[in-house]
């Protein structure tokens, strides 16, 4: 295999995520057999609805040359402004941290993802110890010894499928009590009383309570976690015994040792969304029990179930019973920190079947795409500031309209990568350890010009989820004016939930409100514009959605930087800055031509997948 087709290879959408190859109702054994094959379509006539590839046109000619001047040009204004010698350096100098790299300093002012960097040497130990006891545990054990058919591959029967999720379970159960005292020290025992009462919740109430009880309780832990700060031991003593000093004192011993990350409530709210799949997957089982198991009806084979059979097929009855079980899915160590998410049915039916899809090669492939991101990321931090710089308030009329520009731009970038790399990680090692979770970010942040397709490829196992337990359940969006009227209605519910569940604040309520004022018109323009009216002018429509597509980028970054970098009034001092003189209004005009060249790009990538069989929907 030569270097470009390794290459290749290791930048594939197959070696991402097979799920994105691959459709989700085709059975996962498909995937094993044709691991890493791309889909020829030589000699082939292509579908009715893809073109002819451009690439090779006097057109996309030109915008390679666009590009070859514009991205280092765009990359360099940021460097520019992060030296030294720059007019707002000793404004933000205080919040740069010693580097390794180039002889600069690094900017890890982003306590989110400096959290992450700084103990990442401890989670890539965890990476490479969590999945060793385990095969050390089921070696002593004997458990998940399958059964080699004629072929030399693996095959569980029912029976060794049951002990193997046995295995899996008890071992995650266990390492999971180990890894939260770890973690979180006694506030374990808060944890553990949350999810007992969730799990009450789901499986002791009526069953037309569950989904109302369900939803009431983890909204309430989501509020009452952020605004008691995590319940400390002393606040709750002062409130329940004040006149107790032996209890005091106990209280401030607990709270003393509240392990390696005493704010186990920031990022407690991925485990609440596994706590409602939980109780949702075993409500919706209930009605599937009446008609007996949809495996034997359908006749499938349990060991390649598609992706969706995996998470909408109930697990085994008992399971749903088990709060060991329950435990060892909600907090499974390698998912438990950030996710991504699995449901409770796909979490038991890999656990019983290990899933096609994780090869030896694919994991080491993901895991050099991983490595190479991560140094990407610090080259970036090292070189350029810019999440220092809008930490400072600076006096933005120092810059010009292209340096604020680019600032907000990779301002968004480093957002993209901060939230990209831990997920890739905690997925790695999942992988590694036997478990195979949706891909969170499937195309970079620049390969975007549809609200609804960003959405659908950022955090992109939190879309499927509000999908599955909150936007369907509300109602979804049916065809007609009045279904798309309720659809948008259920994205403001879906997006203020999304808001209120990253952070309960007015910035990220207003920035779920953004995001679904901003979507409207692109359902607007789909209506006023709909492709079937435009097939006899197949240019001129590319066009027309090119300036569109220019639009939504705009409202996209501005929703983004509202809600997670420069807040509304940061925005607005950008833009005024941007476009408040007539030199940053023709800039302005430069870049939105700059964004058609990079959306018709966009069109023929998705083109090109299109062409070998590949159809996502963004």
């Amino acid at each position: 295999m030569g270097a470009s087709s390794l290459l290749r290879e290791l930048y594939s959408l197959d070696t991402l995520d097979t799920r994105f190859t691959t459709s989700s109702s085709v059975p996962l054994k498909s995937v094993d057999e044709n691991s890493h094959k791309s889909v020829e379509r030589e000699g082939k006539a292509l579908p009715t609805d893809v073109s002819p590839p451009r690439w090779r046109t006097p057109e996309f000619y030109f915008y390679t040359l666009v590009f070859l001047f514009c991205v280092p040009q765009m990359y360099w204004a940021v460097v520019e402004v992060s030296q030294p010698d720059s007019p707002n350096y000793s404004k933000y100098e205080h919040l740069l941290s010693p580097g390794w790299l180039l002889g600069r300093k690094v900017d890890n002012s982003d306590g989110q993802y400096a959290s992450f960097r700084d103990n990442v040497l401890y989670l890539a130990v965890l990476l490479v110890l969590h999945p060793l006891l385990r095969r050390l545990y089921e070696q002593l054990t004997g458990h998940g010894t399958p059964t080699v058919n004629g072929n030399g591959k693996a095959k569980y029967s029912s029976v060794e499928a049951y002990l193997r999720l046995q295995s899996r379970v008890s071992f995650d159960f266990y390492s999971a009590l180990v890894y939260i005292s770890a973690l979180n020290g006694f506030s374990m025992l808060k944890i553990l009383l949350i999810l007992y009462v969730n799990f009450k919740i789901g499986t002791s109430l009526p069953r037309n309570r569950i989904p109302a009880a369900t939803w009431v309780f983890n909204i309430v832990i989501l509020f009452a976690n952020e605004l008691t700060q995590g319940y400390p031991y002393s606040t709750l003593v002062q409130t329940l015994a004040p006149f107790l000093p032996a209890a005091s004192d106990w209280a401030k011993f607990l709270d003393s040792h509240a392990g390696l990350n005493p704010r186990w409530e920031v990022l407690f709210k991925i485990t609440v969304l596994r706590m409602i799949s939980f109780n949702f997957d075993h409500y919706w089982s209930l009605d599937r029990a009446r008609v007996g198991s949809p495996i034997e009806k359908k006749q499938l084979d349990p060991a390649a179930l598609s992706e969706r059979d995996r998470v909408a097929m109930p697990a085994p009855e008992a399971t749903y019973k088990s709060f060991r079980t329950y435990v060892a899915y909600v907090l499974y160590p390698p998912l438990y920190l950030a996710g991504p998410i699995v449901t409770f049915n796909d979490y038991i039916s890999q656990s019983m079947h290990p899933a096609p899809s994780i090869t030896t090669r694919r994991t080491i492939l993901y895991g050099i795409r991983f490595l190479i991101t991560l140094f990407c990321m610090e080259f970036l931090l090292h070189t350029i500031y810019v999440v220092a710089i809008s930490k400072a308030s600076p006096d933005w009329s120092t810059y010009t309209p292209f340096q604020l520009s680019m600032l907000a731009y990779f301002n968004l970038h480093i957002i993209w990568l901060k939230l990209m790399i831990p997920w890739r990680f905690f997925r790695l090692w999942a992988l590694i350890d036997g478990m195979d979770p949706p891909e969170n970010m499937v195309r970079c942040m620049s390969d975007n010009y549809s609200a609804f397709g960003f959405w659908r490829s950022w955090h992109r196992s939190f879309n499927r989820w509000t999908i599955r337990y909150l936007y369907i359940p509300l109602g979804g969006g049916v065809g007609g004016g009045t279904g798309r009227v309720r659809g948008i209605l259920n994205m403001l519910a879906v997006f203020s939930f999304v808001a209120l569940w990253h952070d309960i604040n007015l910035r990220l309520l207003m920035w779920g409100w953004l995001v679904v004022l901003f979507v409207l018109p692109e359902v607007l323009a789909t209506m006023a514009f709909p492709k079937s009216k435009w097939r006899n002018r197949p240019e001129a429509y590319r066009v027309l959605c090119g300036i569109g597509a220019v639009i939504n980028i705009l409202l996209m970054m501005a929703a983004n930087l509202v809600g997670f970098a420069v807040g509304l009034d940061g925005l607005m001092g950008l833009v005024n800055g941007i476009i408040g003189s007539w030199q940053g209004a023709m800039f302005m005009l430069g870049a939105c031509f700059a964004l058609f060249v990079g959306v018709q790009v966009m069109f023929e990538h998705r083109e090109e997948e299109k062409r070998h069989g590949i159809r996502l929907k963004c």
